[in-house]
């Protein structure tokens, strides 16, 4: 069973702190999160997908890839998501803000819904995971709400760095250790790195 499979919704939709992971429940009134233990909680309530970077993946695969195909919850325009600065918020809509928390790691599941071969090594040398957000204000979205930065860290650690420091690019790990909008775990990993 998987989640990955999104759908756009019809109208608003209320977007909330699903609390510490083991949740079954998504940001998103009505997703689902079906592996529990490696996924969901509040650092991965919304996981947003650059629509730029969709359309490329389906003219390199050879076949359509509509929003919410990579499991995400947004589908983005204009926005590049992994030159984005961990800790970023976005207002979306009125009263919803959103904090980027850490890149996507791709997983077997992911893998094998998209039924393409080698698609965890291939999607990782790309480089373009996507975010995780976590909610710091609640409140209903709807497609083609705006996304407006709302502010913006001091420091240079972005989503596609954060991305290659935890999955190719080892060496990186300690840059990481002082970025306070990343999930314990991951800062976590970064000062073992940074201590060795």
């Amino acid at each position: 069973m998987t989640g990955i499979d999104k759908r756009p919704a019809p109208g608003a939709v209320q977007v909330t702190d699903p609390g510490p992971r083991g949740s079954a429940r998504g940001g998103l009134a009505g997703d689902a999160v079906c592996d529990t233990d490696d996924h969901g909680g509040s650092d991965q309530a919304v996981y947003a997908y650059a629509l730029e970077d969709l359309v490329d993946w389906s003219e390199r695969l050879e076949r359509p890839l509509p929003p919410g195909t990579f499991g995400e919850n947004f589908t983005t325009r204009g926005v590049d998501l992994t030159g984005t600065r961990i800790g970023t918020r976005y207002r979306v809509g009125d009263t919803l803000l959103l904090e980027v928390s850490t890149p996507r790691i791709p997983c077997r599941t992911f893998a094998d819904w998209l039924g393409e071969d080698g698609w965890v090594r291939t999607f990782v040398a790309d480089g373009r995971p996507g975010a995780y957000l976590r909610v710091i204000e609640p409140g209903p979205v709807q497609a083609d709400d705006p996304l407006r930065i709302s502010y913006v860290p001091d420091h240079e650690v972005t989503v596609g760095f954060a991305f290659r420091a935890l999955t190719t690019e080892r060496g990186l790990l300690p840059a990481l250790a002082h970025v306070e909008a990343l999930p314990g775990e991951d800062r976590e990993r970064a000062r073992r790195a940074a201590d060795a």
